[in-house]
């Protein structure tokens, strides 16, 4: 298996876990981020500036949210690598998503209550990225051809 093979692995495990805990804490806890909702108001914005109509049911429109966020941050997340180096740069795009996801959401016109209703809400969804950076570093240095 090839470097750029492991990586994406790696990447799509960190994404995996990231969708996971937001889609499970998301139930049970009133403050919890909800980056499905940004996610959406992303695709239904891009969709209405490209004169398309955005899915009307809201099902619809949060599985494609869903996906869509798998596809980016595993992409993001392959940015990690593997090996040894797949720690740091795991933990940075971790911290660097995290700090995205607190700090973008108002200034790109997608509102800012998902992700900043209260301290707790920020604090969580930091950790979200934070774990999924450490995820795909840990798969990443797992698949990693140590010399």
């Amino acid at each position: 298996m090839n470097k750029v093979i492991k990586a994406l692995a790696g990447g799509l495990a960190g994404a995996c876990a990231v969708t996971l805990v937001h889609e499970t804490v998301r139930r049970f806890t009133p403050n919890a981020p909800r980056m499905d909702i940004l996610g959406m108001r992303s695709i239904a914005k891009l969709m209405r500036e490209a004169d398309e109509q955005p899915p009307s049911d809201r099902d619809e429109l949060h599985t494609w949210a869903l996906v869509g966020d798998v596809l980016s941050n595993s992409l993001y997340y392959s940015l990690a690598g593997t090996g040894k180096d797949a720690w740091w740069k795991g933990s940075v795009l971790g911290a660097a998503a995290g700090a995205g996801a607190v700090f973008l959401p108002g200034p790109l016109g997608l509102g800012e209550e998902p992700s900043n209703k209260t301290t707790e809400t920020q604090a969580m969804a930091v950790a979200y990225y934070l774990l999924g950076g450490l995820v795909a570093a840990a798969v990443g240095y797992a698949l990693g051809d140590e010399e």
